[in-house]
């Protein structure tokens, strides 16, 4: 890699790389005596005693001294642990969520072979069907407000009916919310914490200038993985892209990495205060040239304005009726212990599936590297029984897996039965709870 120096006056600076003290060259200075005089002198001088030459070098005694003090000085500063981004991130990180969010959407789909009957012999069977398919997304948002209220991207918590939003804090505990309201033209969305505890928070009083060319840090769920960080520099204001048609305006620019996932979620500066909202990366030009490092978020200023105005929405807003506060008491124990997310099987999705009705509980969801995918258990499958009980709810595992302790054994009946007896493949496994 190349080092580029600057020059200033008479004298050559090299640039210091981040969180790294500038390097420092020490030279040893000896010299040759020139007489037999003086290298009789120097033998007699090194044939002296101890006290004798301290006394006789009380100057280098003292540099020495103040090179060891200088050097533990630089050690101490080199610590990352001070280090302004650690400590940044540090301030922020608490208050920061994943969210995952799941919604049912309705389909009409025809059978292309009944088109085929119809075309070619001449009678119609043609029964277009509804079906409705689960549909998930995956982002990321930060509380704003000590009773769980939460900024995040439209595009992640996009409304529907039966919406169902689940929310990660940092501390590794789950959270039903529900959305309140949100803003199509910023890209904005507010939801709230189904929770009656404080919640730590970044405060919108005290916003970043937006500096040009100052350090920003992207703190979010990059595909998956929380908690992750990106770091970049703020490349570029008021910004115009335009996204399915819809164009947002006045957006920040970075070079920080923002992957999917990271939408809705934090763009700090070094002193922890808040630069935007990450919603959008350009991967390709209009005219498909790759590209790099072109990132945009959301300016800190919009963010704090529209949170204002969609608490006074909230405020209007009834709570919630019968929302459990944690997700924890209803999500299921096989994902504690086993790494799997279950679902109920509703006669709805049952059809839509082809999976018997009444019967069995679906795998929504392996976690990696879990005893579960371990196993060679797949999103997909149905759970029939659990040890010799049959299981036909997550709350009937739930019960079941209750007082499973760590290390213990449980076998599970998993596979798919077919509706109309059109198949039945079953396979006993036994897994260790972790």
């Amino acid at each position: 890699m190349k080092v580029a120096s600057a020059t200033l006056g008479n004298t050559r600076v090299l640039p210091v790389g981040l969180g790294v003290p500038p390097k420092r060259t020490f030279s040893w200075i000896s010299f040759t005596p020139n007489n037999r005089n003086a290298q009789q002198k120097c033998a007699i001088a090194r044939r002296r005693s101890p006290a004798h030459e301290t006394r006789a070098l009380p100057g280098t005694a003292l540099a020495a001294l103040l090179i060891f003090a200088r050097s533990t000085y630089l050690f101490a500063q080199a610590d990352p642990a001070s280090e302004p981004a650690v400590l940044a991130v540090a301030k922020v990180l608490p208050a920061v969520v994943n969210i995952n969010t799941e919604r049912v959407v309705r389909k009409t789909v025809r059978d292309p072979f009944e088109d085929f009957y119809a075309q070619f012999f001449g009678y119609n069977r043609v029964r277009p069907h509804e079906i409705r398919q689960t549909l998930q997304s995956l982002g990321s948002g930060f509380i704003v407000d000590p009773a769980g209220y939460i900024i995040t991207n439209q595009h992640v918590v996009e409304r529907a009916a039966d919406l169902k939003i689940h929310v990660t804090t940092n501390d590794g505990k789950t959270y039903n919310a529900h959305y309140i309201t949100g803003d199509d033209k910023t890209d904005l969305a507010f939801i709230k914490i189904d929770a009656e505890t404080a919640f730590p928070f970044i405060s919108l009083d005290d916003i970043s200038p937006n500096l040009l060319g100052e350090t920003v840090i992207v703190v979010g769920n990059a595909v998956g993985y929380g908690s992750s960080i990106s770091r970049g520099v703020l490349s570029a204001v008021k910004r115009n892209i335009t996204v399915d048609n819809i164009e947002y305006k006045d957006l920040v620019q970075t070079d920080a990495a923002i992957n999917p996932g990271n939408s809705g979620g934090p763009v700090i500066d070094v002193s922890g205060r808040l630069v935007g909202i990450s919603s959008a990366k350009m991967a390709f030009t209009p005219q498909g040239v790759p590209t790099q490092g072109l990132g945009f978020a959301i300016p800190a200023a919009v963010v704090r304005d529209s949170v204002n105005r969609f608490k006074k929405i909230a405020q209007k807003q009834p709570e919630p009726a019968n929302r459990p506060a944690t997700s924890e008491a209803s999500a299921s124990s096989a994902e504690r212990l086993f790494g799997m997310q279950l679902q109920n099987l509703s006669e709805q999705l049952s059809d839509a599936l082809g999976y018997a009705q009444g019967h069995g509980v679906l795998v929504a969801a392996v976690e990696p590297d879990s005893p579960a995918d371990e196993a060679g258990i797949e999103r997909g499958l149905v759970i029939y029984r659990v040890g010799k009980s049959e299981v036909n709810s997550v709350e009937q595992i739930d019960g079941l897996l209750g007082r499973v302790q760590s290390g213990a054994k449980v076998s599970f009946t998993i596979g798919v039965i077919r509706t109309g007896g059109r198949g039945r493949q079953l396979a006993t496994l036994t897994m260790a709870a972790r």
